[in-house]
């Protein structure tokens, strides 16, 4: 085989949501969202391997502030199954490695999966491997039914939301993730690359409020083609924990999710989360997988 290395452009698009479908199944990543990041993003760069026309690999490099010291950096490095083997992987891997030294990067943090292969190819690399991330899947015909916030609190649809409002709710919780896969952007960026992002559905993805304070939400990213929902962040601010706000958020979304014909919801969590695992396991998910953390000093 023989592939080059360049920058993915918005009309690789269609060629890089196939790598990801072939590498990660149970992820929601369509082609229109990859073009509106690859056409207006700045929070990332992005890297494919292209054999002719087709792409055979992907990787980003989730750009750092410029500010920050020798920060640990979050990289994706994604190569469909039947391509592995063949180079590609290792090739990402230094080019992403050497950009990354460039940017000033402390550590490169990246996840690798389940498999004894994708570990070793990691390890061969430098990397160790850190923390078991679990991918689960529900089946959305047995959806449990939504249960109602606690009294004096209300549930929304992000359709009824300011970004703002969501925003300052998960700035609070994704640095309490243990995996360090949840962090994100400023705000401007943030609204451009999630809240714009073309795989959400506004329409199932619940917050609960008291008064216009977001005190628990769930984002719902969908493919309408494969019937599937992704939860791409649920979160509880730390000062309303404690009172089921998750199981509000994540039982109405499943059920809505349900209504409007999709079959099948996924998600992932840290293997070690186990209120997040007590909660997905009330709603009838069940383990279908996991990948694990990596880091590598550089």
């Amino acid at each position: 085989m023989v592939f080059e290395i360049r920058t993915g452009r918005p009309e690789d698009a269609v060629g890089i949501a196939q790598v990801w479908a072939a590498a990660v199944p149970h992820l929601v990543k369509t082609a229109g969202a990859i073009e509106l990041q690859l056409r207006h993003g700045r929070s990332q760069e992005v890297l494919i391997a292209v054999d002719g026309r087709d792409v055979v690999g992907y990787a980003n490099i989730y750009l750092p502030p410029a500010d920050a010291e020798a920060p640990r950096v979050r990289v994706t490095i994604q190569v469909p199954p039947e391509y592995r083997g063949r180079g590609i992987g290792s090739a990402l891997t230094s080019r992403v490695t050497q950009r990354c030294a460039e940017l000033g990067a402390g550590r490169l943090l990246v996840v690798v999966g389940d498999d004894a292969d994708s570990q070793a190819f990691a390890t061969k690399r430098g990397f160790t491997i850190g923390r078991r991330m679990s991918h689960s899947a529900a089946d959305l015909t047995a959806a449990r039914e939504p249960l109602a916030p606690p009294e004096g609190l209300r549930v929304a649809t992000y359709d009824e939301l300011d970004p703002k409002q969501l925003y300052d709710a998960e700035v609070q919780v994704r640095d309490d993730d243990p995996s360090g896969l949840s962090g994100g952007p400023a705000y401007e960026e943030w609204v451009r690359a999630s809240w714009s992002n073309p795989d959400n559905r506004y329409d199932l993805s619940i917050a609960v409020l008291d008064g216009d304070r977001v005190l628990s939400f769930v984002t719902t990213t969908a493919d309408p083609d494969r019937k599937l929902i992704w939860s791409n962040l649920t979160g509880t601010i730390p000062s309303a924990r404690g009172r089921g706000l998750a199981k509000v958020v994540k039982s109405v979304a499943l059920a809505r999710s349900r209504d409007a014909g999709f079959t099948v919801a996924s998600t992932g969590n840290d293997a070690a989360n186990e209120p997040m695992l007590a909660v997905n396991r009330w709603l009838g998910y069940q383990e279908t997988g996991g990948a694990w953390t990596a880091e590598k000093a550089l």
